[in-house]
């Protein structure tokens, strides 16, 4: 797929790995609308809305293709945190991360896949979600977090296979420990930053281009999909068995 003229839509996209995604598509062409609990000044188009609240998701992307006359490229970026041991996590904390992580980004998901569905010429697109490697590992404090970028993983396979037909790819990244406002929550975690800088295989924590960059670039590849690619500078390599540890102080 080629950028250049292509319509699209970033939710999450006023900060974070959301906006550098926004400043990525616009370098390459494309016109960007954004749909975020605050409005984005550097996009065409930005619209206030509440992922979780599926009337303001349906509205709010029928406003989007309206204005652009279609939809090429959409990019699933909000996103919320949570951290809470488990047997004290309430179900209302649950609620409020899966209905952003998981239900919120099903129903953009899907609004934004039949938009492309009715684009003329020809049907298609390309979504890429934003999921995080906390969907396959088994961090302590996370469980509904994990659950949620989890279920977001498999909702993404589920779905390439699925629209695929209608020539439109789904894919996702996920990131690691990220340089974002989401992550300067770990601050208050004395070490945490430094630790896991040194546990990545690249040996620093990662910026929201890094992720926007490996996000835009699958947005663009024709022959994929159904894909979750982990843009984390190999911290996900990590292992607590390592022996080599054994010989490091």
């Amino acid at each position: 797929m080629e950028l250049q003229g292509a319509r699209a839509l970033v939710t999450g996209g006023a900060q974070g790995i959301g906006a550098a995604c926004v400043a990525q598509l616009q370098v390459a062409g494309a016109h960007v609308a954004v749909l975020d609990l605050v409005t984005a000044p550097s996009a065409d188009a930005s619209r206030v809305v509440d992922v979780a609240e599926e009337a303001a998701v349906v509205a709010a992307v029928s406003s989007v293709v309206q204005r652009f006359g279609g939809l090429d490229v959409a990019i699933l970026s909000a996103g919320v945190g949570g951290s809470a041991p488990f047997l004290d996590l309430t179900t209302q904390e649950w609620d409020r991360v899966v209905g952003v992580n998981l239900r919120g980004a099903f129903v953009c998901l899907r609004e934004c896949a039949r938009a492309m569905a009715k684009n003329t010429p020809a049907p298609g697109g390309a979504i890429v979600a934003v999921t995080s490697i906390s969907g396959f590992l088994s961090d302590r404090l996370m469980a509904h977090y994990a659950a949620s970028k989890a279920g977001l993983a498999q909702l993404v396979r589920s779905a390439a296979r699925e629209l695929g037909a209608l020539g439109v790819r789904v894919n996702a990244v996920a990131p690691g420990t990220t340089d974002t406002p989401m992550f300067d929550a770990t601050d208050r975690l004395p070490g945490y930053r430094e630790r896991v800088a040194r546990r990545a295989a690249l040996g620093r924590v990662g910026t929201a281009d890094d992720v926007a960059r490996a996000v835009v670039a699958l947005c663009t590849l024709d022959w994929v999909t159904g894909q979750i690619v982990a843009a984390d500078g190999g911290v996900s390599l990590h292992s607590p068995i390592d022996p080599q540890e054994s010989f490091e102080t």
